[in-house]
């Protein structure tokens, strides 16, 4: 496979960079999530402490919502990606007796998409 068309992202690459007061919401609503994380496993371990049987499952879910919502704020900034890695490069593998039907299609495609540009060249031009 080829490098990208123009105006096309590769494949392993986020396609919107978020910057500005963009960014920064989604940071201040990281903040305010994990602030109301911490203040609700204090609360229920108080709770739990206190001989409420249901507020330990509390005390255990919001450490896990927290954790979510790094999660999802990773992901955003990262493409979904838990770790920055470069992009793969695909190489076309045909097999031999085939080649000569892969330059062809190519040749008919170039020629279609020059066509469809006004190039000079291509099949509907005289």
């Amino acid at each position: 496979m080829s490098a990208p068309e123009r105006g096309e992202a590769a494949p392993d690459t986020p396609r919107i960079r978020l910057r500005g007061w963009s960014a920064a919401r989604v940071h201040a609503t990281l903040v305010l999530g994990l602030t109301l994380s911490i203040v609700a496993f204090v609360y229920e371990v108080g709770r739990a402490r206190q001989g409420n049987a249901l507020s330990w499952a509390y005390v255990i879910e919001w450490p896990l919502l927290a954790g979510f919502g790094v999660f999802v704020w990773w992901s955003i900034f990262n493409g979904g990606s838990l770790r920055r890695r470069a992009p793969r490069q695909h190489e076309q593998h045909v097999a031999p007796e085939h080649e000569a039907m892969l330059a062809a299609w190519n040749e008919q495609q170039r020629e279609l998409r020059d066509a469809s540009e006004g190039r000079p060249g291509g099949r509907g031009e005289p």
